[in-house]
Order: C-alpha cells, then sequence, then structure tokens
C-alpha cells in the first residue's frame, strides 16, 4: 500500500504504520485523556496524572510515540491534534468497536406506494426505511453505532433524518462527507433495490471512493425555492421527515426531460399546488415554476 503524502510539509506516513502507533491501550487512553480535557495544551505531569500507568518513563515513551501524527507538542504542554481525534471520534461513533443489533422499529409516515405502516431497521452501519406491508424501500443510507446510543427509536429516526439531509448536501456540494474529497455526481438510470427507484443521483468520491445514492429528489431538501414553497403554506419543511415525502422517494415525481446532457424535473405537490423544478445533469437547479400558485 502507497504512503500517505502531507503536502503541506512534504512528509509521508505508511498507512501501516501509522495505524500501528495506536494499536495500544496506553497510547489510546493518553488521546482520550487529551479529547476529554476542558482545557489544552495541557502540561506531562498532568496528563500522566490522567493515565493508569506508574512508570513516568514508560509514560513518557507512548507520548513521544504519539507526538507530531497525533499529538503536538508545545511550550505549553501537550495538545491532541486533528488526527488524534479523528482517532476518538471514530472509537466513539463504534466504527470499528461496536457491532450493534437493533430491533426494528415504527417510524413516523406512511408508505408512499400503497399507504402502509413504515419501519427502520438496522444492519452493517447501515439504517433502512422500509414499508411493513408492500415492501417498498424508502432509502438506505449510513448510520454510525454511536448514534444509537441512548436514543430513543423516535431519536433514532430523527437523528437519521438530519444526517441523510447533511450527507446529500455536503454530496452534492462536491464534498465527501468521510474524508472531504472531492464528490463528482451523475445522474443514472438503473433500477435500484434499496432506494426503489430507476432514475437517481450517484455521488462517488475521487479520494477515498466512498459512493452515495438517492432518488432525484432529495437533493432539493435543503433548495431555497423548496424551503419557500412549503413555508408559504405554512409548513417548515425541516419538521418533515424525508421519507414521508413522495417526491424524495418515489419515481413518479421525477421525470426525465432529456439525457444528452440530463435534465430532470421534479414535480413536489403542495395542497392545490404543485412547484415543478428542473435540474442539470450537476444536480443544479436550472428552473422553478409554480404551477396554480
Amino acid at each position: 500500500m502507497s504512503s500517505m503524502t502531507d503536502k503541506s510539509t512534504g512528509s509521508n506516513v505508511p498507512p501501516a504504520e501509522a495505524l500501528s502507533v495506536i494499536a495500544n491501550e496506553t497510547r489510546l487512553d493518553i488521546l482520550e485523556a487529551l479529547w476529554r480535557a476542558e482545557d489544552r495544551p495541557i502540561r506531562f505531569s498532568e496528563l500522566f496524572d490522567e493515565i493508569n500507568l506508574d512508570d513516568s518513563a514508560q509514560f513518557n515513551y507512548h507520548l513521544k510515540q504519539l507526538t507530531d501524527q497525533f499529538v503536538a507538542k508545545t511550550d505549553e504542554g501537550y495538545d491532541l491534534r486533528f488526527a488524534g481525534g479523528q482517532v476518538i471520534r471514530a472509537i466513539r461513533a463504534g466504527t470499528f468497536t461496536r457491532q450493534p443489533e437493533v430491533d426494528p422499529f415504527d417510524v413516523q409516515g406512511s408508505c408512499t406506494r400503497c399507504g402502509g405502516p413504515l419501519y427502520a431497521s438496522y444492519d452493517d452501519e447501515q439504517l433502512s426505511v422500509s414499508c411493513d406491508d408492500c415492501g417498498k424501500a424508502h432509502g438506505q443510507y449510513p448510520f454510525p453505532p454511536g448514534g444509537l446510543v441512548d436514543r430513543t427509536p423516535e431519536e433514532i429516526a430523527q437523528a437519521f433524518d438530519e444526517r441523510v439531509r447533511h450527507l446529500h448536501c455536503l454530496a452534492a456540494d462536491g464534498v465527501c462527507p468521510v474524508c472531504s474529497g472531492r464528490m463528482e455526481t451523475e445522474i443514472a438510470r438503473e433500477e435500484s433495490c434499496c432506494l426503489d427507484v430507476s432514475v437517481r443521483a450517484e455521488h462517488v468520491c475521487k479520494q477515498c471512493h466512498h459512493e452515495l445514492c438517492s432518488p432525484v429528489g432529495l437533493v432539493l431538501l435543503d433548495e431555497a425555492a423548496v424551503t419557500s414553497f412549503y413555508a408559504d403554506h405554512d409548513i417548515s419543511l425541516t419538521d418533515r421527515r424525508y421519507w414521508t415525502l413522495p417526491w424524495c422517494v418515489d419515481d413518479e415525481y421525477t421525470t426525465v426531460n432529456a439525457e444528452d446532457p440530463w435534465e430532470v424535473s421534479v414535480r413536489i405537490p403542495l395542497g392545490s399546488d404543485e412547484l415543478h423544478v428542473i435540474i442539470d445533469e450537476e444536480l443544479t437547479v436550472a428552473e422553478t415554476v409554480c404551477v396554480d400558485c
């Protein structure tokens, strides 16, 4: 495996070496102590007192292994570098340590196809929403195990909805939600079982190859024209779970106007009014038309 290059400093750290540095309980305790500290930098003696270790020389050895890559040494003491914080965040999110089992639970809303009840299920760090009657999928997206901790099913559903909005907002803006690398987006026309739609947006990171796909309508959740359309009807779009909005989960509301280049129209009905949003191949809103408004 090739080494990672920090272009700002010109340094190279082989991934295996970087991971081996933190594969030690004492070093993880040091990172955790720094992460918990209310005020940083923290002096050597204070940091040592936070670690369950009697030998200061051994403590100093482990601290030196972390310094530069995960911990920063300053005149005032020791601070947590971004990489060190990422290690603790990944542990607390349960990415490496948890494999939770969560029983399926009911969620707000009805199936956009048959009107049946909806439920959420969790597997392999993916949370999905489906219809209990007809089986229609209403989306399946990443949700770290840490998001399940100390939350009721309703709170999990709310956190999942907010996370999905955030993920797709970043992806549509060209930023990978995992590594912040460049995300490229294209419209595809192919059946997808986890989404139950044929026309969808595919986001792929050029750096870490993280993939995220969604119905085309889902990228409009933070579009000003759409939020204003709902506000004009005294409805806050942020209060509506994405899976309760048919234009976010169904093909019926999406029309392909052209494929070379792509132009897609999303129909958003609300009461007796209807907003038509025309999107180009880069998911940029080209035009909005309000019908009967």
